[in-house]
């Protein structure tokens, strides 16, 4: 296929050919996932609005897809000892309802300050919840602990080319589902889901867009784009509880090379987003899953010119499981 050859094969923790075996392997297990669209919101936008909602995948996001992968690409013997991860959102869900799903065990290190919903899926689904302090340091520290303790294979909630070749199984679905579309704005945070979604679509349309969208609260990715490295930021603060994360060495080089632009918006932009989804859409979307709308409808993308021929456009809505104290406190505010 000559649109294959545009992205090197080798280059990327994943590439076209890992994307269509995850695919293979996982789709009998996903959901595909629907993709709607409203003209109130095509008028609000002045575009053509595509919502591929993962917010229905099972799991309540996309994160099932590359759980998924991670989980049925082991080996019988690997996946006799179980997975472990350490996640404070969704990701820590997906990981326990693949291994369920596989009939192994899910041991999942969740920070004591993760929303409660999350929690709750990840215990619904059967995975072993152990507690780490609400830092980085911690996590990594508790989660190799328990492996030392377990044995059981790690799996990290994005990066990692099985995480990506299962994310960008969303490119081969929703451009199938809507072909026409000529730019696809994606939730960035460790760059997973982005990266397998970009890998897969520019192999398939080369001339595609693919933008991300970014709390300006935790722009850690607008800031290496910028800057050309990878960039630690001290701290963050915003609603998107998913997208706190940091890029890693898997997905900031198909970010750097793929990713055309990367557009920051304001918490109450995103607040506004959700508030769309719920009453247009009539859909259920976390503040992670509505920065898609919430980055189409910012003054930075509307009055640049660079973007005005951005007509078909794709919005991953990446999430549903929203804490809902935490909504109502900021609706409140």
């Amino acid at each position: 296929m000559e649109e294959e050859s545009q992205i090197p094969k080798g280059r990327y923790a994943a590439d076209i050919s890992s994307i269509n075996e995850a695919h293979a392997r996982i789709k009998s297990l996903i959901l595909k996932t629907p993709v709607l669209s409203s003209t109130s919101l095509n008028a609000i936008s002045g575009r053509q609005l595509y919502f591929k909602c993962e917010s229905f995948q099972k799991g309540g996001a996309f994160k099932f897809r590359g759980a998924c992968n991670a989980v049925f690409s082991l080996n019988d013997e690997d996946a006799s000892k179980g997975v472990i991860t350490h996640s404070s959102g969704n990701h820590a869900a997906a990981l326990a309802l693949a291994a369920k799903l596989r009939g192994i065990p899910a041991y999942i290190v969740i920070p004591k300050n993760a929303p409660t919903c999350k929690i709750e899926n990840v215990k619904r689904y059967g995975g072993q919840v152990i507690w780490s302090e609400a830092n980085m340091r911690s996590r990594e520290e508790t989660a190799n602990k328990v492996w030392q303790e377990t044995g059981a294979i790690f799996i990290h909630p994005y990066n990692d080319g099985r995480i990506l070749s299962g994310q960008g199984t969303i490119s081969l679905e929703l451009l199938e589902q809507a072909p026409q579309l000529d730019t696809l704005v994606v939730p960035i945070s460790g760059g997973g889901l982005i990266s397998g979604v970009a890998l897969a679509a520019k192999s398939i349309n080369p001339a595609i867009r693919i933008l991300a969208a970014e709390p300006k609260g935790a722009d850690d990715a607008a800031q290496f784009k910028a800057a050309g490295r990878i960039i630690t930021l001290p701290e963050t603060n915003t609603i998107a509880d998913g997208l706190r994360a940091f890029l890693g060495d898997f997905t900031w080089p198909v970010v750097r090379d793929l990713v055309d632009d990367i557009i920051t918006v304001e918490d109450s932009e995103i607040v506004k987003a959700m508030q769309l989804c719920y009453e247009i859409l009539k859909i259920v979307v976390e503040p992670s899953g509505a920065i898609g709308l919430a980055a189409v409808l910012s003054e930075s993308f509307q009055k640049n010119p660079a973007w005005k021929d951005c007509k078909h456009i794709g919005i991953v809505v990446s999430g549903g499981n929203v804490d809902m104290a935490v909504l109502w406190d900021s609706l409140n505010k």
